[in-house]
């Protein structure tokens, strides 16, 4: 499975609460940099996963938004948006 990243910072990933392996890719000056995530089990027809990452964005992460928690109908955790999906 491959996710565009860009600027980011990834320590872990799991899928479906398996730790699953990860490399990046050729970084490209504009595109970003491909996230490579090895699952750690196949994936039959149908299946569901939750993909889990663990990461941290920088000032030159592109394309990503912050609402503090006092924006969110919570009011309890920030949340984090891409406008590049």
């Amino acid at each position: 499975q491959v996710l565009d990243t860009k600027d980011l910072q990834v320590f872990k990933v799991t899928v479906s609460g398996q730790d699953a392996k990860f490399v990046f890719g050729e970084k490209h000056s504009f595109k970003g940099t491909p996230l490579e995530i090895t699952l750690p089990f196949e994936l039959r027809r149908g299946q569901e996963a939750i993909v889990e990452i663990s990461f941290e964005s920088s000032p030159k992460s592109s394309a990503l938004q912050w609402f503090t928690p006092e924006q969110t109908s919570g009011k309890k955790h920030p949340f984090l948006f891409s406008q590049c999906q």
